[in-house]
């Protein structure tokens, strides 16, 4: 096949979660650029609705808070009415609140795991009939080196991504079979919001640098083609995967 055809997203409908900032914000435009037009979901509307001008009329945003169980529902309608229902969602949004394990409060844990593990899911169940119709979709989570490290002060968000790994597993079991190929790409230190407080100590930011087997860090365009591949015809017979796109952090 074509390599532009087999990385086309032209005539397809894409829900990005996270889209306000960070590689939320990267998969967005990266799905607008390969021809798709894309609903970003996101907390913070003013973020969300620059975003959204600047894509002339193929972006829009849906501003909600996906920790919040009892408005996925309305999120979901929000994301389908546009462009009609999504044929791709990327589960971007998260949390890593950095409590350590002695400290972890009840209400920290609860958001952690219902923004990181919980939301992704239950979006996608809104969403999967629509695919299923169709047949063919694609699901995307975020997992995280923590999905397979443990860090400190990252027992509720290493908890959620370990968690993401089975349940992309469990999605691709469930909904492989009716064309929707569930996968998680795994980032390693990327340089966003999330990541602050790591890259704030040029120390250890160096030090995570030194552990890739590549010897650097992420930018944000090293997102852009495992995305892609993950979204598009090119992984037709790819699915319940962990991509990692960590330089070789996990392979050392």
């Amino acid at each position: 096949m074509d390599p532009a055809v087999l990385f086309s997203l032209e005539g397809k409908v894409a829900c990005v979660t996270g889209a306000s900032s960070g590689l939320g914000r990267r998969t967005a435009d990266v799905l607008l650029a390969a021809g798709a037009s894309v609903v970003g979901v996101a907390r913070r509307q003013d973020m969300l609705a620059d975003w959204s001008r600047s894509a002339a009329g193929r972006a829009v945003a849906v501003t909600g808070d996906l920790s919040q169980r009892d408005a996925i529902e309305r999120i979901a309608a929000e994301v389908i009415s546009p462009f009609g229902a999504p044929d791709i969602l990327v589960n971007a949004a998260g949390i890593n609140n950095r409590e350590p394990a002695d400290s972890v409060s009840a209400g920290g844990w609860d958001r952690t795991l219902e923004l990181n593990l919980s939301a992704p899911f239950f979006l996608a169940q809104k969403l999967v009939p629509a695919m299923r119709q169709k047949g063919w979709g694609r699901i995307v989570n975020f997992a995280s080196l923590q999905t397979f490290r443990a860090f400190p002060g990252g027992i509720a968000y290493g908890a959620s991504k370990g968690g993401i790994a089975q349940l992309t597993r469990a999605m691709a079991e469930a909904w492989s079979q009716h064309g929707i190929n569930c996968n998680a790409i795994g980032p390693g230190f990327f340089r966003t919001e999330l990541t602050a407080p790591v890259f704030a100590d040029p120390e250890l930011e160096r030090a995570n640098a030194a552990k890739t087997c590549i010897g650097r860090n992420g930018e944000p365009s090293d997102i852009d083609g495992p995305m892609l591949f993950l979204c598009s015809p090119a992984s037709d017979y790819v699915t319940g995967q962990v991509l990692m796109v960590d330089g070789g952090f996990t392979a050392k």
